[in-house]
């Protein structure tokens, strides 16, 4: 799940972490009543950010500077409702529903005088933590990565030991900080990670983290995503700060459902038991020549509902030409899956699209005399390869 900055900086701070505050707000009216609860004087500056489940909100126009009211007022108007479209959104965008005033971090007082970048993740490729820190705060991380590789450093995280000190204070050494920021930053990294790791993140950025001029560090931004297992686990305290209007319909609809689903941007509409299964299936319709529309999981337990539900959720993206349903029967029985195909025509009353089934394990054989005396359009296959050009061709003869 991910969250806003807003609701990034509430948690920070049950961390004692400093940050730079502020409030949110829907309306232009709450904007202003916001930006005056900052600065009871009126005289601002304040700083106006558009809250979407992105990055680059500020080159695209989600981060504006307000110097009165009357612009406070102003940008919230043209802010809220606006369509914004950064790397991270695609050329659809998002729509602004929420935006965050906050004080403005260079005025008054001591000023941001550095900027970092830092943030925590997995590292996939050895399974550990993985401390990510570089000087070039505040700007494309990876552009960065690409241009100058050596600006960022990187420390990986036992998972037993967490971040040790030893580890903060040569990431602090490796930004160039000394002195009193040297300290701040070694107790800023240790109490991040203690958030990350409590969280059960999977990531947590802070672009850019601030030393200010009296020596103070502070996270000026930040963004979290908070692994789903471990929110279902042991944050369903959070599960209300989830946004569905920053996710996608469908995807939020499958979740409600049980389903383990992710839209993707092909035209090969994918029902597959396990994740690992459901990863080789699409790269077998890669391999073939197509492109997947989705990861669809219906999980090891399917019955008959969830794969008619499955079905719908496929059905609604427009962008679905053809289906490949690839079961293999282990802990699901495959006759059960042929049943549910069954009463998703039922349901649905036509499946307007190609159908490629693939039924092998437990009772496949049951399943194909199920599939063969429905009548159904249905193109079976036996081999995963078999299916993907079948898919293919199926693509092919529109």
């Amino acid at each position: 799940m991910k969250l806003h900055e807003y609701q990034a900086k509430e948690l920070l701070q049950r961390w004692g972490i400093p940050v730079a505050g502020g409030i949110v707000a829907q309306t232009p009216e709450e904007a202003v009543a916001a930006a005056q609860k900052i600065d009871p004087t009126g005289k601002g500056p304040w700083v106006i950010k558009a809250q979407v489940h992105a990055g680059g909100r500020g080159k695209a126009g989600g981060v504006k500077l307000a110097k009165t009211l009357d612009e406070v007022r102003n940008l919230a108007t043209q802010m809220i409702g606006m369509k914004l479209v950064t790397p991270q959104t695609g050329p659809q965008g998002k729509i602004v529903h929420k935006i965050y005033v906050t004080a403005d971090a260079f005025y008054p007082g001591p000023s941001p005088i550095r900027e970092f970048y830092v943030s925590l993740t997995l590292d996939r490729a050895i399974s550990r933590d993985v401390l990510i820190a570089s000087a070039e705060g505040g700007v494309e991380i990876e552009e960065v990565a690409k241009q100058k590789p050596e600006a960022i450093t990187k420390i990986h995280i036992n998972p037993t030991l967490g971040l040790m000190p030893y580890q903060a204070r040569q990431v602090a050494y490796a930004l160039g900080l000394s002195g009193e920021a040297f300290k701040n930053a070694v107790d800023f990294l240790l109490k991040l990670y203690k958030a990350y790791d409590a969280l059960d993140a999977s990531l947590l950025e802070i672009n850019p983290m601030l030393k200010t001029s009296d020596d103070k560090i502070i996270a000026l931004d930040a963004k979290l995503e908070i692994e789903d297992n471990g929110l279902a686990i042991r944050h369903k305290d959070l599960e209300s700060w989830r946004d569905v209007t920053e996710e996608d319909p469908l995807e939020t609809e499958a979740r409600e459902a049980g389903l383990s689903y992710v839209k993707l941007d092909g035209n090969v509409g994918c029902m597959v038991n396990g994740a690992g299964l459901a990863m080789a299936t699409m790269d077998m319709i890669k391999l073939a020549g197509g492109w997947p529309a989705n990861f669809l999981d219906v999980g090891g337990g399917a019955n008959v509902e969830r794969i008619a539900k499955a079905f719908q959720i496929l059905l609604k993206d427009p962008n679905v030409k053809v289906i490949l349903i690839n079961i293999f029967g282990g802990i699901v029985q495959c006759d059960r899956v042929a049943n549910g195909i069954l009463e998703a025509y039922k349901i649905i009353g036509h499946i307007p699209v190609p159908m490629v089934v693939r039924l092998q394990g437990t009772n496949a054989e049951l399943a194909a005399k199920i599939l063969a005396e429905s009548g159904l359009p249905i193109i079976p296959a036996v081999e995963l390869a078999e299916a993907a050009q079948k898919v293919q061709a199926a693509l092919q003869g529109q």
